[in-house]
């Protein structure tokens, strides 16, 4: 083994230092300084193929090229070519694109889809998909969704530009959790099985590093980070010793060959990403797969993104055959008969409202019951709303509102897991359950959008005008909103701004 240098890292903020301690000096946090053996590999210590450089010669050239510093009014800003995943909603997170050199971090819970996602992600890119792959923003959004409602298939980016050149991409999927049979038997049931697309299976550092190096695919994928174990340091598979080595090394090889990486990443029993905080700080990008396990629907979110924004969300569907994207996510919170249905009578006790997700404003139905208690405490049961708001929602509708319902049990819910737990959603759920307390119906095309102050006062939310046209466009007529600080107009939605909640509950016909 190599000659090493030992250092103590804490795990949570990533401090080091020459001296371990029960307790970091940087964060406080117990229990989290680590000991970790810094190598230093001789040259050609991870030579995988016959006349190729070892990653720390080639890490040093590179590093020597960029040392030099120039003037920023010398440095270029040639536009960087992106490359499409086949996936409109992924593209969409990570900014237009996968940069070249980029890591990006895939992290989520165990079975919620990662491993599918990025196969099937692969399985796209393979399949002659890079067809001018340059970033235009808007505009290629609005070339990309036209093209899908015209009968375009989601799995394949598409392009009208006549010049581009078209060409099949060469994809690398490294796993370290299941073999290349196990992968291969994945790819046959969502459709990935294409021959530009090479797998393997290890847990060495030096033989992953070897064939990218060797290989140089456009994209390389490693599932996971928390199984690949470097011989050049101590400590388990998925310790965070490991874990630094094996993304710091990865990190160099994508930067030096100009190759991006998907990094697969586990997250611990309270959510967060497994392994030192500093392996965060490392990758370029860091995506959260999140979803709930009964239901088909599943978010990508950035929590951080070095080439685009933070605020957009990537929404799919997932099913026995793999991954869809749902561009257009707007009914899925919603009854199945929707604010359309004519000959539908609206139901006591249900009232939409509309939240940001991100640059997406969804549409979410709040369903309440209220039944008389027979128990000495009232029972509470919400699902999909703050259960800490419910109290003083309740509180403050008896109070401004002359509507007791203290003494009732309250069983309060969304639509297909849908969340409605900001501040804007607090009009709609006072709705609801006075709906249900008074047994009047909220007209179907009636939405509520509004926060609830100790005061009885609807106050104005972020946003508003996101909101109103997405209502708007999913056929409401009517909104019940706070005063608006500048006029907005909506075409074919008629508002009414209230300015208290006794007002609102009027104009939504609930009031007792």
């Amino acid at each position: 083994m190599a000659k090493s240098s030992v250092q103590y890292v804490c795990s949570e903020c990533g401090w080091n230092g020459p001296k371990w301690y029960g307790r970091c000096p940087e964060c406080g946090q117990w229990g989290t300084v680590e000991e970790f053996h810094e190598a230093r590999p001789a040259a050609g210590s991870r030579t995988a193929a016959p006349g190729r450089t070892s990653r720390t010669q080639s890490v040093t050239v590179a590093n020597n090229a960029r040392s030099a510093a120039r003037p920023i009014t010398e440095v270029g800003t040639e536009s960087v070519e992106r490359l499409g995943t086949g996936f409109f909603e992924f593209d969409r997170v990570l900014g237009g694109g996968v940069v070249p050199g980029s890591v990006t971090l895939i992290a989520g819970e165990p079975g919620i889809g990662k491993s599918t996602l990025l196969l099937q992600t692969a399985g796209n890119i393979a399949r002659v998909v890079a067809v001018d792959s340059t970033f235009r923003g808007a505009g290629q959004r609005s070339a990309q969704q036209s093209s899908r409602a015209q009968g375009g298939t989601s799995n394949t980016v598409s392009t009208q530009d006549n010049t581009a050149s078209t060409h099949a991409n060469t994809v690398l999927y490294i796993s370290g959790e299941e073999s290349q049979a196990q992968v291969r038997l994945r790819a046959s049931r969502i459709n990935a099985v294409e021959p530009n697309l090479l797998l393997a299976s290890t847990t060495d550092l030096s033989t992953v590093l070897g064939l990218i190096e060797q290989n140089k695919p456009a994209l390389a994928i490693v599932d996971s980070a928390q199984t690949i174990v470097s011989q050049e340091v101590d400590g388990i598979s998925g310790g965070s010793t490991q874990v630094r080595e094996v993304a710091s090394a990865l990190i160099d090889t994508a930067k030096t060959l100009d190759i991006p990486v998907f990094l697969v990443g586990h997250v611990t029993k309270d959510g967060s990403i497994a392994g030192p905080r500093t392996l965060e700080h490392l990758v370029d990008v860091v995506c959260q797969f999140e979803g709930d396990s009964e239901t088909a629907l599943r978010m990508l979110r950035a929590v951080k993104n070095r080439f685009g924004p933070t605020d957009e969300v990537g929404c799919f569907d997932m099913s026995g055959e793999g991954i869809e994207e749902v561009t257009d996510p707007a009914g899925l919170f919603l009854s199945g008969d929707g604010p359309d249905a004519a000959n539908v009578a609206p139901v006591e006790g249900t009232c939409v409202t509309f939240t940001l997700d991100g640059h997406r404003s969804l549409p979410i139905e709040v369903q309440a019951l209220v039944t008389t208690s027979v128990l000495p405490t009232p029972r509470r049961a919400v699902n999909g709303v703050d259960p800490s708001r419910i109290a003083m929602l309740v509180a403050v509708l008896y109070r401004h509102s002359k509507l007791n319902l203290l003494s009732n049990d309250l069983y309060i819910s969304t639509i297909a897991g849908g969340q409605a737990k900001e501040p804007g959603s607090d009009l709609a759920i006072v709705a609801a359950l006075a709906s249900a307390a008074t047994s009047k119906p909220i007209a179907r095309a009636t939405c509520a959008i509004g926060e609830i102050s100790l005061t009885g006062q609807v106050r104005p939310v972020p946003r508003m005008e996101y909101r109103l046209r997405e209502a708007a466009r999913l056929g409401f007529t009517t909104a019940v909103i706070p005063p608006l600080r500048k006029p907005v107009h909506v075409e074919g939605l008629r508002l009414v701004e209230s300015n208290t909640l006794s007002d609102a509950l009027d104009a939504l016909g609930v009031r007792k």
